[in-house]
């Protein structure tokens, strides 16, 4: 299938501050696609670029309509018709209720008054907001915030949404719950761009994910892909009842271990040779008359990566 985003060469500065030189890829139609770099890496200035807000310097952005590629910065009307953008910070009015926001915004999308009710019913549904429709949006916790700014960026039906920092400054339980919410419109058909920087997040919920460093997107690939590119190790999680200092000693002299790193009463070994290893480290545990309370075994996490990229 066509993509659906295409970046071509895309340059962005402002005066003298290059934040964006020569990126180029290209998103997929129907999937989750995240975006992680380091703070002022430039991920917001891409979104905000992506939506027509800014314009670049050089190159274009492309998006897929009625069998051809349109540009982003020539089509602002149709582009806004077809993309929804919620951004980090609340973009609502305070001092309208739940359902008066929802309205508005289809309002200034032209909808008609019976699309527009009917539309707010369905997001009202979906964000999980019936029962404080209501309600001031001044009010809000942060997570029905959260809820808020995503359901007004979808009141005209966009095939694209896009999603700067959804889950900022919420606590884990929210976090998963906005989460769960973004999965759920993905499943109806609409494509997501999510920049953020809770790459555990992205990890577990993005089909590609996009790596911003040094003013350009570096590397695309699925999670494993991206792991698979930058490690040809594995780590092993080992968290028993004490004597950590002593299994780390004596796994420090194995053949079979790259490295040993301490997170909190967790050893995470590195290895290449993992089934090896942990033969080893399970017959050292035996011999010191151990008890495990936790062992897994896996590629390393994408933060992981995205630290070594960082350090290159």
């Amino acid at each position: 299938m066509p993509p659906l985003i295409q970046f071509k060469n895309l340059t962005k500065q402002f005066g003298k501050k290059v934040v964006l030189q020569d990126v180029n890829f290209e998103i997929n139609k129907g999937e989750i696609f995240g975006i992680i770099g380091m703070s002022g890496s430039g991920k917001t200035t891409l979104l905000n670029t992506l939506i027509g807000f800014l314009e670049p310097e050089e190159g274009d952005i492309l998006y897929s309509s009625e069998n051809q590629y349109k540009s982003v910065f020539k089509n602002s009307m149709d582009v806004r018709r077809r993309f929804g953008f919620a951004t980090q910070e609340p973009s609502f009015y305070p001092k309208l209720t739940i359902e008066e926001n929802l309205d508005h915004f289809g309002a200034l999308y032209n909808l008609s008054k019976s699309t527009r009710k009917n539309n707010t019913e369905k997001l009202l549904k979906l964000v999980g907001l019936e029962s404080e429709k209501d309600q001031l949006a001044q009010t809000l916790s942060g997570g029905m915030e959260k809820r808020l700014g995503i359901a007004c960026s979808l009141i005209h039906n966009p095939e694209l949404l896009i999603l700067d920092e959804p889950t900022a400054n919420l606590d884990p339980v929210l976090r998963e719950e906005t989460w769960n919410l973004i999965k759920g419109i993905n499943k109806t058909g609409t494509t997501v761009i999510v920049a953020s920087h809770l790459l555990e997040e992205l990890e577990d919920a993005c089909d590609r994910i996009g790596i911003l460093h040094d003013h350009a997107v570096i590397e695309i690939g699925t999670p494993d892909q991206l792991k698979g590119r930058y490690t040809k190790n594995e780590e092993i999680r080992l968290r028993v009842s004490g004597k950590h200092d002593q299994i780390e000693k004596a796994m420090g002299k194995s053949s079979y271990i790259e490295s040993i790193k301490k997170e909190g009463d967790t050893l995470v070994f590195y290895t290449a040779m993992p089934l090896k290893a942990l033969y080893q480290i399970l017959d050292l545990v035996d011999k010191l008359n151990e008890r495990i309370v936790s062992l897994e075994a896996s590629k390393p996490s994408l933060k992981e990566i995205f630290e070594s990229v960082y350090q290159r």
